[in-house]
């Protein structure tokens, strides 16, 4: 895990970025590297360094120790552990007392004075994570769905002691219940204590004698689970909703794990989306851009009527306020905006050309007919078209 690269390197980032550049960066590169549309060999994995990332810089406390720790900051294994670091990532465990050097001096010369860890102690189980597809319009207004997966559960029939019904763990005969034992080494300064996982117990400070026929000892079992997501309106591609005890069974009694559900949005045919700004193109005629118009603008709340003033021109923005997305960390609706594109016709009939041809006589301009088809050329170069 030494080689594990930094979270900003891995987003394309400067240590100093601000929340909306660490987002942005993370829902390009994510869309990018994403498996289901990414089919190179290493998207999966890139995919996965991409998300780890943005789990830790988008969450403020644990951005913080990240950016004082490093990576020994965010990941107790890193690196060996030195101490590790709480669930809240406030500091270290522990009481807050380095154990990393006590640690190592006790594993070499089996010395008192550093901290022992119970092996039989509850502990939580692991963290799972789950793709939640979303329409665009489920997105926006939120949706209740079902998701089911496989975890590991507590085993039904021994309760999760790995021991066959009736009988019970013993407490290791090698280890005496401490999960390690010391083993004497010849080294080049001679010969020393280390400790090391036992044997025997592998770790557990327990021996089952008779396994329990269902986990063969295990304590647990592979069984298919499912649970309501309350998907909250205005949800973005690549955010993520955290549901506790939906993880894998916790050992010794200990918790479940929590589960991450990754909402997956897809992209809508004519509204692009920023937050909970919603932007949509207009296409306009030069008729209605000229003269006017009231046109129909659909939005995703419906269909609202727009008055085009006479003269807009192609590039020009209407906004209209509260048809935007819901905020989903705030009250209210975004806006949306409207831009508007001149659509120039490509193929004009002969009674069309006489019309413009009236048009740029009128407007102070009489077009030979060799003229006029260069008129409107240029006709279709000033609104979006393009030459023959």
């Amino acid at each position: 895990m030494a080689d594990k690269r930094d979270y900003y390197e891995v987003l394309g980032l400067q240590k100093g970025a601000s929340d909306d550049e660490i987002k942005k960066a993370y829902r390009k590169l994510s869309k990018k590297y994403h498996p289901d549309i990414n089919k190179e060999p290493d998207a999966e994995e890139k995919f996965k360094e991409i998300s780890e990332a943005y789990e830790i810089l988008s969450d403020p406390q644990k951005r913080a120790a990240y950016d004082q720790y490093g990576h020994a900051g965010t990941d107790p294994n890193y690196g060996g552990g030195y101490g590790g670091f709480g669930g809240n990532y406030g500091g270290f465990s522990g009481g807050g007392s380095f154990g990393g050097f006590e640690d190592i001096f006790e594993s070499f010369f089996g010395g008192g004075g550093g901290r022992s860890v119970d092996p039989n102690a509850p502990r939580q189980g692991a963290d799972l994570q789950y793709a939640v597809n979303l329409k665009f319009e489920e997105a926006i207004f939120g949706v209740e769905k079902t998701v089911k997966y496989n975890r590991e559960e507590m085993c039904h029939t021994c309760g999760g002691n790995g021991a066959k019904p009736g009988t019970q763990p013993v407490t290791c005969s090698k280890c005496h219940g401490a999960g390690t034992i010391n083993v004497e080494r010849q080294t080049p300064l001679g010969r020393m204590m280390s400790r090391q996982t036992c044997d025997v117990c592998h770790g557990t400070g327990k021996e089952i004698k008779e396994p329990c026929p269902t986990c063969h000892g295990s304590g647990h079992e592979k069984k298919a689970h499912e649970v309501k997501v309350t998907v909250p309106a205005g949800v973005e591609d690549g955010q993520q909703m955290r549901l506790q005890n939906q993880g894998e069974a916790g050992e010794n009694g200990g918790p479940y794990g929590d589960l991450y559900v990754v909402f997956r949005v897809e992209e809508s045919d004519i509204f692009d989306r920023d937050g909970a700004e919603i932007y949509y193109e207009l296409p306009l005629n030069f008729v209605q851009a000229a003269l006017g118009d009231e046109i129909n603008v659909p939005t995703v709340h419906g269909e609202v009527k727009l008055k085009v003033p006479a003269g807009t021109q192609t590039g020009t923005n209407f906004r209209l306020r509260g048809k935007g997305a819901p905020k989903l960390r705030g009250t209210g609706n975004g806006d949306q905006h409207v831009k508007v594109k001149l659509i120039t016709p490509k193929n004009l009939n002969e009674e069309q050309k006489q019309a413009l041809r009236q048009f740029a006589e009128v407007s102070g301009t009489k077009l030979t007919e060799q003229q006029s088809e260069g008129f409107f050329d240029k006709m279709k170069d000033a609104f979006g078209g393009k030459k023959k």
